[in-house]
This record gives C-alpha cells, structure tokens and sequence, in this order.
C-alpha cells in the first residue's frame, strides 16, 4: 500500500521559480552533509565488463575474473559491448522521454493504484509524514509476458509498447548470459541457478528526476539496495546522478555512454551465500536539467526459494549464512523495510 502525494515534475515547475521554497517533507539534511567522491578518473576505479571478451573463449577467463572481483567488492560494474542492438536502446530511450514530455492528465491515466506497484507515481509512501524523493516513476512488470497489465503500458506514444517488448527480450538475453557466468565463477551447475529464475521474471522501473535548483536539499532516490538478482540500469539521457556506497563514502558513478550499470541485488547475496555483495545505493538530482534512468529488474520465480545454493552450502562446509524463505515472504519483508538501506539482507544472516 502507497500513499498518493502531489507529482513531483509538477511540483518542480513552481519550486525552481526563486520566490519558492521547496515544501519541508522533500528536504533531506543528509543530502548535503555526507561525503561524496567525484572527479576526474575516478572511472577508472568502476569495474568495467565486456560481454564480447566474456563469450570470446580466448579472454573469457580473464573477463570472468574481474566480473567475479567487481560483484564481491563493488557490488556493481558497468556492462559494454552487451549486443542489445544500438536501435532497440535508441527507441527505448525516444519514448520513454515521449511519455514524462505528456500533459500530467495523460500520463496520470496509467496511475498507480495504492495496493499495485505497477503503475505512474511513487512507491514506498507509507506515512503522511515521512520523507519524500524529489522524483516520478513509470513500474512496469515485463515478463512473464502474460503477467503484463496493460492498462498501464502507455498507449503514447504509439510506438512505446513495441520498443518496450523489443527491450525486454534483449535485456532478458544479457541477464540470463551474466547469470551463467556467475554459476560459473561459483561452480554451481547453470541450471540449478537459472531454475530460481525460470521464465525470467523481470520488471522495469523508470525514474524520472526534475531539476532542483537546491540540489543540496533533496535527493532523487533514497539510499537502498535492490532486492532482486541483476539489475540492468540505462541511463535515459546524459545526465548523471547515480552514487553507490563504497567504504562509508557515496562514490559518484559516470555512466559510459550505451553501457548497462549492473548491480547485484540482496536475492543474489543471499543465493551466493555472500559470496557477492549487494551495495546500497541513490541518485541526486541536477540543478538545471532532468534526468531519467531506467532499471530493469531480474527476479526469481514467484514459487521459488530465496536462500543459499545447496550446493554452495556444501562448498561452504555446511552453513548457510542465510535464512531461506518463499520469493513471495521475502518480497513482502523488501517492502515492509521501506527502502531502508540493507535492512532486508542484513535480516536475512543467520
């Protein structure tokens, strides 16, 4: 259940005149007070994948070795040379910024309801007094195909749902590759992974973030982790705002142009048995320009367990370092915490 609070691409349009004030539930002391690292070459320090030099039996050794280092240390690495075709993402791209360019009555007939997550608005609206994100967002279920709800896939523009299939297949495709990888680099069968993720399972959030001219007052994004195993995040246009926190320090991420920024999600934790790391993260806003990312979601099937590998645990001389729990109770502990940093899987160690 979500509450329903005013639209914040609205809101923006009056707030960023210098006669107002931003209203006192999107302001965030923290947003301006903890360190964050930027700069020049720090995206060196961001461990980039290539997927060509992952499949080429040649470097795929090498490749699989800093894919195993990134998911253990970063928690997230940035994906190229990934095969999604350059048009699938430029017509993915042209409409979803189509659709937050529509008056807010067409876009609010794809509405979220309060007891759905699918839908145009927010998530995590729990309190008329809790803290709100300076951002909109589009929730779309991709796949299993037949459990779409079309009612809130945008009929405009025309060619949206279309684009959206197209990049739903392709993103399908890279996730599965990843997945089989990481069995892999685990030595676990590859089917005993992808078995937890039969029909791949697979959701997009799209995040809209108007400009804010006080940027050090409100955040895009509340620092979280994801619950699921991969996510897939593009950056819709160039503007950035992703941080992830490394050592205690949000680390400001630079997107390459057309690449994927892939995390590894508390459902990949916990089925590593620690192995990879889940990584809280959030994203800022830009003073002047909006920015939109799009994340796309890889989850387990709804009749699978979350819990560590059978096999992983034998590795691991017998103990689990998590509980186990149907997909369906462990995604209802994820939204009872609320968005609320690594909650979720700290409470999930034994």
């Amino acid at each position: 259940m979500s509450l329903q609070v005013p639209n914040v691409q609205e809101l923006a349009l009056t707030c960023n005149r210098p006669d107002q004030q931003i209203p006192d539930r999107y302001i965030r002391p923290e947003a301006g007070t903890e360190e964050v690292i930027c700069g020049q070459g720090i995206n060196t320090a961001i461990p980039v994948i290539d997927l060509a030099k992952l499949l080429n039996p040649q470097s795929s050794q090498e490749e699989c070795a800093k894919l195993r280092s990134a998911c253990q240390h970063w928690g997230f690495f940035q994906l190229v040379n990934h095969g999604v075709p350059d048009d699938v993402i430029s017509d993915v791209r042209r409409d979803l910024t189509e659709f937050f360019k529509l008056p807010l009555e067409a876009k609010e007939a794809y509405a979220k309801p309060p007891d759905k997550y699918e839908g145009y608005g927010q998530h995590f609206v729990v309190s008329e007094k809790q803290k709100l994100d300076w951002g909109d967002l589009l929730h779309l279920r991709l796949r299993p195909t037949e459990s779409r709800d079309l009612r809130f896939w945008p009929a405009h523009p025309s060619s949206f749902r279309n684009s959206m299939e197209r990049y739903s297949l392709e993103t399908a495709k890279v996730a599965r590759c990843l997945l089989e990888f990481l069995a892999m680099d685990m030595g676990v069968d590859p089917e005993s992974l992808l078995e937890v993720f039969r029909g791949q399972p697979q959701n997009m959030r799209v995040n809209y973030y108007p400009p804010c001219r006080q940027t050090g007052k409100v955040l895009g994004l509340s620092p979280h982790c994801d619950a699921t195993s991969l996510t897939l995040l593009l950056h819709v246009n160039d503007v950035q705002g992703l941080q992830i926190r490394k050592d205690g320090k949000w680390l400001t991420i630079e997107a390459l142009d057309g690449a994927f920024v892939v995390n590894v999600g508390d459902m990949l934790e916990i089925l590593s048995n620690g192995r990879y790391r889940s990584v809280e993260h959030r994203a800022v806003v830009h003073p002047e320009k909006e920015r939109i990312s799009a994340a796309v979601f890889h989850q387990a099937c709804r009749d699978a367990t979350v819990g560590p590998l059978p096999e992983l645990v034998t590795k691991d001389g017998g103990r689990p370092v998590y509980k186990s729990m149907a997909y369906e109770d462990f995604m209802k502990r994820f939204f009872s915490a609320k968005l609320d940093g690594r909650a979720n899987v700290e409470g999930m160690k034994i």
